[in-house]
């Protein structure tokens, strides 16, 4: 699961923010690391320094994992948790320290939280990982987003075999039905200027649509505009599951080529795909070129922690 997630967000890193015509032009169709070997961005660091975190810890404890965060540089890092950090070298509790934002930043680093759980589980899962996401997304969508995404992502490990199409969109939104506040988010993309309304609501209108009509990944995700807003990488990520989720090298390509904020698509679609497939369904070639850092000089980092994880709870 968090390999797959650390090699989506490396395949995507050094093109991200790029429409995804002009990055093929510049690169053609992109499957493999650009600078020849896998280096993370911010995904990768946050998760793995979450995992850091809750290995020391033998658990979660939010104010650890706050202190960890504003401890390193951080790689590609967004306005939230530049934000995040700002209030919490401004002397902030970590509890005040979350913004009101509906950036994927919360999503892309949330799947760590489950491992300590996966020897005994229980209901202290969900509340594990609301307050995960709001050490630095406060904020209704992005909390229950990371719920959602944790709760499918405990169900993939537990399958045998792909789900179907439509299991994405329904277990995803369905969770978010139940747990999104009254918030009501506009969304930027001009295909969608008319949107008001809840991330679950845009979900279970837009997924069914793009489905009958059977568009290719690229045209969806263009629809959406596929940047780090939670109502365009949310929508991104699902149809490219729903296509592909039973091939994950091709859903990693896809969330790599085809979005914008690839990196972080990637990374989610990555997270999902190696919870159901395992370490067995990324490619060799991935994991051999995979420099595994957390930071400039800590090559093989995340294999070190990844162990130590499995000697905990695995």
């Amino acid at each position: 699961m968090l390999l797959g997630l650390a090699i989506g967000d490396s395949l995507g890193n050094t093109s991200e923010g790029v429409l995804p015509e002009a990055r093929a032009a510049s690169h053609g169709e992109i499957r493999e690391y650009l600078l020849g070997q896998g280096h993370p961005s911010d995904d990768s660091q946050l998760s793995f320094w979450t995992l850091e975190q809750l290995n020391a810890d033998r658990g979660f404890f939010p104010a650890n994992v706050a202190r960890r965060f504003s401890a390193g540089h951080i790689y590609g890092i967004g306005n939230t948790v530049r934000q995040f950090l700002t209030a919490c070298h401004a002397g902030a509790p970590w509890e005040r320290c979350g913004q009101p934002s509906a950036g994927n930043g919360a999503l892309m680093r949330i799947a760590p939280i489950l491992i300590p759980h996966l020897r005994s589980p229980s209901p202290a899962l969900w509340a594990d990982a609301a307050l995960c996401a709001a050490i630095t997304h406060n904020d209704s969508a992005a909390i229950a987003s990371s719920v959602a995404f944790v709760a499918l992502l405990w169900d993939l490990l537990a399958l045998d075999t792909p789900p179907g199409p439509q299991w994405w969109l329904s277990r995803f939104a369905g969770i978010l039905r139940d747990l999104e506040c009254d918030a009501s988010y506009r969304t930027r993309c001009p295909a969608l200027s008319g949107f008001q309304g809840p991330l679950w609501e845009l979900l279970e209108q837009e997924l069914p649509r793009a489905c009958e009509q059977n568009l290719p990944t690229l045209e969806a995700c263009r629809r959406w505009y596929s940047g780090a807003y939670l109502l365009e990488t949310v929508p991104c990520a699902l149809y490219i599951l729903m296509r592909h989720g039973h091939d994950p090298e091709e859903a990693i390509v896809r969330a790599v080529n085809d979005t914008r904020d690839n990196d972080t698509t990637a990374a989610v679609v990555g997270a999902a795909v190696g919870a159901l497939h395992g370490r067995a369904g990324l490619p060799h070639r991935w994991i051999q070129n995979f420099s595994g850092r957390t930071a400039a000089t800590d090559d093989g980092r995340m294999f070190e922690l990844l162990s130590a994880a499995r000697g905990l709870w695995g």
